[in-house]
């Protein structure tokens, strides 16, 4: 998919900033709506159709988290990345666990807000193929494809990144998988950014499939992660 034919929500209440970012987006070829608030880019998330969301944390009416599980609530697969003026580790977590991809912390360059999201293109326009779509893990069935984890009567929606990353582990079930190939199959690149990004992805994981005592995901400190059953 050609940069024209992305569209992106843009949630920015710093008028000079969201200004200054659309402008520079546009620039490279995307298509950008600009909102100055929580609510009014909910309102526009819900009224049109968008390929990647760049989120300010600190908004008025509605802040940048709270509008992100929103939007998931409706869409589990379109990509969130978090502007936050805010670098304590517990902020940025808090963004990957309701459902956030990146985040970026202000002050920030434009090129590597550009690259950021260049990523989330380049992944749409990779995405992983495998003939396998389902797995048994344990006691949990895994639908790769409609990003559902199943533990018996429970039924727990993915994101697609988390989906993603659960897929690749499974299809090497029983191997170490090193962490540049997880980071160059899901994000289609290697870098520290992505990398710190996929250790909370593992975490969250670990959480889903913490009710299945056989299952594990173990860590090989420096070398990648080994999914067991």
């Amino acid at each position: 998919m050609k940069p024209e034919n992305i569209k992106i929500l843009l949630a920015e209440d710093d008028i000079n900033l969201g200004f200054v970012i659309r402008d520079n987006l546009e620039r490279h070829g995307f298509l950008v709506d600009l909102c100055k608030d929580g609510e009014s880019a909910l309102q526009h998330f819900i009224d049109g159709v968008y390929h990647i969301c760049v989120l300010d944390v600190m908004m008025p009416k509605m802040d940048g988290f709270t509008l992100a599980t929103e939007i998931r609530k409706n869409n589990t697969q379109i990509p969130i990345l978090f502007l936050t003026a805010k670098s304590l580790k517990e902020d940025k977590i808090k963004g990957f666990l309701i459902g956030g991809d990146d985040y970026i912390t202000k002050p920030f360059n434009i090129e590597e807000l550009i690259c950021r999201i260049n990523v989330f293109v380049k992944r749409s326009q990779t995405p992983i193929h495998h003939a396998t779509t389902s797995h048994q893990i344990g006691k949990y069935h895994f639908d790769h494809v409609n990003l559902l984890l199943k533990y018996g009567d429970e039924d727990k929606t993915l994101t697609q990144m988390e989906a993603d990353i659960l897929n690749y582990l499974c299809l090497r079930k029983g191997e170490v998988v090193k962490r540049n190939e997880i980071l160059e199959a899901v994000w289609g690149e290697d870098d520290y950014f992505s990398g710190r990004s996929l250790d909370v992805f593992i975490s969250k994981l670990r959480k889903y499939l913490s009710s299945d005592e056989d299952v594990k995901i173990s860590n090989y400190h420096g070398v990648g992660f080994k999914l067991k059953v």
